[in-house]
């Protein structure tokens, strides 16, 4: 791929540490492992890694806990390790980023430890504090995404400290320059060490509302978001005020101007709010974050109107920013089983991946995508994420998609000579990397043949999107960049379907994706269950 900036148009391959490949026996995947098969990585033709957090943490929330923001937790390696990971990445042409969580910390943090022993230390500003109300109540209605009140009582200060995620994991003062500050420091840290970006965890709470308003209840009708369930009580409210903020936007564009400092990094923000696609648009651009995704397409909605009406508002609202698609992470149900259901198959585990490297914007491929992992039923007694443990049994948490990478279908999956953190199912070890790696027709192979393709091809790399009118299942739209101008049409059902092209529309199939191709003759595209048709338009 040859393009200005290699975050445009980039495909990152999401490494989730903890399931990846275990290297010392304790059941848990480390930076080692990373290292270990960093050819497998660089075989799948991926521009990037993103590698979810590895840093000094008691695991709460598996790494989203950070304890120590510049230093690797002994359960994953070390420094060492991580440098040795960013030279065997770079020596293969693959860019690093790394997940930096700024909102909030552990409670193990040293600057919590300090700041919850009283009211007048030297960083007693530096989390949100607050009063009760006179009857002893917390500050205002405000509530974690992960179950209950978000405000936890601190007996030392006698008051109530802000957690929009777990209790263990209390939101930092960004209205404190010194907070600011040192969390720029952090990240120059990782900066000056040589990774290529950063993945910017939850972006956007960075900051509450200073005067501590309380949040309009929601009605039932429109209890839905991105990241939680209609049950969950956090749906219930307008989050206008304990996050998304209005002065995050200048902390974005101090970060910005930090990055900017060093050669072609990249900054890519995750976004969950009232409305992510405007938020997305609001923070990114030039002086501001490089990219933005959100939780948009990790939804249940496979519909055509709902991704062409998805693509087409953040289209319209961010015309002058790069976004950044995924369909699969370590917070959702796997695509395959969240919109295959029962009719999952090889063709539409490999459909999803040509799917969403087809839109305009980067990547993100989450570990296990491509080889077509469904999700994993992982029983309560095997359960790790408190956010499932708390919503058992409407919501099982995420768990799911978190379980070890099947390397072979040998003990263990070959992830790990321990018991693995996670169990991994049989089914999984049918669909190991070990046994699709000589079938030319499997998912993986399937992957790697279409992302080489799609390098050569620069207006799926970073052309602009137009979609046509379609009748569902019927997804089409039209990648252009300079003079090259390529039609690319879905069929995202399990049956046959016709299409007519638009009557002033010549197009020339292209071949050489792998994938299951559509055939056109005089105008009529006949595209078979899960199939595709790419072509160069005259």
């Amino acid at each position: 791929m040859t393009t200005a900036s290699w975050w445009r148009g980039a495909v990152i391959y999401q490494v989730y540490p903890r399931s990846f490949l275990d290297t010392n026996g304790d059941g848990v995947g480390d930076l080692p492992g990373i290292v270990e098969k960093i050819d497998y990585i660089a075989r799948l033709g991926v521009d990037a890694i993103w590698i979810s957090p590895f840093f000094k943490s008691p695991m709460a929330d598996f790494g989203y806990d950070i304890a120590d923001y510049r230093d690797v937790d002994p359960l994953f390696g070390t420094l060492e390790d991580f440098d040795r990971l960013l030279a065997q990445a770079h020596a293969r042409g693959i860019k690093v980023m790394i997940d930096q969580v700024l909102s909030h910390t552990s409670v193990e943090h040293a600057w919590f430890q300090e700041s919850r022993q009283s009211r007048d230390n030297d960083k007693a500003d530096w989390y949100v504090w607050a009063d009760a109300r006179a009857d002893g109540t917390p500050p205002n209605n405000w509530l974690s995404i992960f179950g209950g009140v978000a405000w936890q009582w601190e007996p030392r200060r006698e008051q109530y400290y802000l957690h929009n995620f777990l209790t263990s994991q209390p939101d930092l003062n960004f209205h404190c320059p010194a907070v600011r500050q040192a969390t720029l420091d952090n990240v120059a840290f990782w900066l000056d060490r040589g990774v290529d970006g950063l993945r910017l965890d939850a972006i956007n709470f960075c900051y509450h509302d200073a005067q501590l308003r309380d949040n309009p209840a929601k009605p039932a009708h429109l209890r839905v978001g991105r990241g939680f369930s209609a049950d969950n009580p956090y749906a219930y409210q307008y989050h206008y005020y304990n996050n998304t903020q209005p002065e995050t936007l200048d902390f974005m564009e101090a970060l910005r101007a930090l990055m900017d400092r060093y050669p072609d990094v990249a900054a890519l923000g995750e976004f969950s709010s009232e409305d992510s696609l405007a938020t997305m648009a609001e923070y990114v651009g030039r002086q501001r974050l490089h990219m933005g995704y959100s939780f948009e397409l990790l939804t249940d909605d496979f519909s055509v109107d709902y991704i062409r009406g998805t693509v087409e508002n953040l289209e319209a609202k961010m015309p002058h920013g790069w976004p950044c698609w995924a369909i699969s992470n370590h917070d959702v149900e796997r695509a395959v089983t969240r919109w295959g259901g029962g009719q999952a198959s090889d063709a539409l585990a490999a459909q999803l991946v040509a799917l969403v490297c087809s839109l305009r914007g980067s990547v993100c491929l989450y570990q296990g995508e491509e080889l077509g992992l469904a999700e994993a039923d992982v029983p309560y007694e095997a359960l790790q994420d408190p956010y499932g443990i708390s919503f058992w049994p409407n919501f099982k948490g995420r768990d799911g998609c978190r379980t070890p990478l099947p390397w072979t279908d040998g003990h263990n999956a070959g992830f790990s000579t321990g018991s693995p953190w996670l169990p991994i199912p049989e089914t999984h070890r049918a669909r190991s990397i070990e046994a699709q790696e000589h079938d030319p027709g499997s998912v993986l192979n399937l992957s790697r043949r279409f992302l080489a393709w799609r390098r050569d091809l620069p207006a799926l790399v970073e052309g602009s999107i137009r979609f046509l009118d379609t009748h569902a299942p019927v997804l089409a739209f039209v990648r252009e960049h300079g003079a090259d101008a390529l039609l690319v049409v879905f069929n995202l059902s399990a049956s046959d379907v016709d299409w007519r092209l638009p009557d002033d529309m010549e197009a020339s199939a292209l071949d050489g994706h792998g994938l299951v191709a559509g055939t056109l003759d005089a105008g009529e595209l006949r595209l078979p269950p899960r199939g595709v048709f790419f072509a160069r338009l005259s």
